[in-house]
């Protein structure tokens, strides 16, 4: 399998995102998890469909470090295959 180009992260962790309540317009990649009202179970979620989608999986540990919908897709980046 082709590893998933910057494009298709980014769509699927703002669908993801937006799917939590945020509006989409505001899902941006310097966005706050915190700013967008994303809390760890709403991450949980996210971090579920990203590992369907892409086989990444982001575990607690991780999670924790990611601060903005950059640092997402950042770390979904570099371990997709």
């Amino acid at each position: 399998m082709a590893a998933p180009t910057q494009e298709a992260v980014e769509e699927k962790v703002i669908d993801a995102i937006a799917n939590l309540g945020p509006d989409r317009s505001e899902i941006t990649r310097d966005a706050s998890f915190e700013s967008l009202d994303v809390d760890s179970l709403d991450l949980v979620e996210m971090t579920q469909v990203v590992d369907e989608e892409f086989g990444v999986q982001i575990k607690g540990e991780d999670a924790q470090q990611l601060k903005t919908v950059g640092d997402a897709i950042d770390f979904i980046m570099a371990r997709a295959e």
